[in-house]
């Protein structure tokens, strides 16, 4: 396994190559330049100052020099400057925004995989029940419904429609920018408790948006392999053996009915931060999603490019990762 660690990881060389290419590529063809908003700003800007501005900036070169010139500050770190921020970009993207981005991710993803992976067990071992098209009925719902019209729902009633009418039901936030700093926690102006319950309350609603799409999904694909694997000789040999049907469930069919699920989780984990775009522009987040999406339109190539860039590496990671996973979950698998 260590061997074909090592040559997947070399293999993802030339791709991240040719994604940061396409990349660099596509944003420098947008419409428009970076100075277009100071030109709209400044109406009194001469033609000659935009010009020592886009020489300033290299708008001036071919994008192939621009590209090779940002790839090599990014080898050694350097992603360049913020326009709109006045910040390195990679102390936007990677200090300030990737850790609010994870802490809002990993707990939509933790609670997809908690309910989905029960709920899709459930609803296969009870096939055809009531309960069965009820699950059904609510992930086909689910898996249908966009994100954007689910996070303006998800508002609606949660921090509108239900603290009007139920005077005892707690308003959630329009936005969930915390009030709550760290460093009032280190200067003792708030306690560690009051810091997380109140970023906890202001990410229910973003969590919930953002999980229930994977929930939804990874539920149906839960049942329909848990069934394929139940209706298998080796299962039916196991239950003529006389064994249990919880051994049989748990112990024979459930992993290798997680097989398929082990992908799907390793490739949805880079959409997520992708679906992060919406969501958090949605509900006023400071994540890594809304830097990309103010950055595309403020035209801050060095703040989209350092995201996306890690969005390509993100994906190309996990890709491995669910490879490697197989190995674990199916012992027939043996990377040699």
């Amino acid at each position: 396994m260590f061997a074909y660690t090592i040559r997947r990881l070399l293999q993802m060389i030339p791709l991240l190559f040719a994604a940061s290419v396409v990349i660099f590529t596509l944003l420098a063809l947008q419409p428009g330049d970076p100075l277009d908003e100071l030109r709209q700003q400044n109406p009194r800007i001469t033609a000659e100052q935009l010009e020592q501005l886009r020489r300033a900036y290299g708008l001036d070169q071919p994008i192939y020099v621009r590209y090779f010139k940002w790839l090599g500050r990014a080898l050694q770190g350097d992603f360049g400057q913020s326009r709109t921020y006045a910040s390195p970009a990679g102390q936007i993207i990677f200090g300030q925004r990737l850790p609010r981005t994870l802490v809002l991710s990993g707990a939509a993803l933790t609670l997809a995989l908690l309910v989905a992976i029960p709920v899709g067990i459930f609803s296969a071992v009870r096939q055809y029940s009531r309960a069965d098209y009820i699950i059904t009925f609510f992930s086909f719902v689910g898996f249908s419904m966009p994100i954007f019209f689910l996070g303006i729902l998800l508002l609606f009633i949660f921090a509108v429609w239900l603290p009007e009418r139920v005077p005892w039901f707690p308003k959630f936030p329009v936005q969930s920018i915390s009030d709550f700093q760290w460093s009032q926690v280190l200067n003792g102006e708030i306690t560690f408790f009051q810091f997380i319950g109140d970023w906890a309350f202001k990410l229910v609603l973003p969590v919930l948006a953002l999980s229930t799409i994977q929930m939804a999904s990874w539920t149906r694909y839960m049942r329909a392999s848990l069934l394929e694997v139940l209706n298998q000789d080796y299962v039916r040999t196991a239950r003529a053996k006389g064994l249990g049907e919880r051994i049989v469930l748990y112990k024979h069919a459930l992993r290798n009915a997680l097989i398929p699920i082990v992908t799907l989780v390793g490739l949805a984990i880079p959409g997520v931060f992708g679906g992060a775009v919406i969501t958090e522009t949605i509900f006023s987040y400071p994540g890594m999603g809304r830097a990309i999406f103010d950055s595309l339109v403020e035209k801050d190539y060095n703040v989209a490019m350092a995201a996306l860039a890690f969005l390509a590496l993100l994906t190309a990671t996990f890709n491995l990762l669910a490879d490697l996973m197989y190995a674990v979950v199916d012992p027939r698998i043996r990377y040699s």
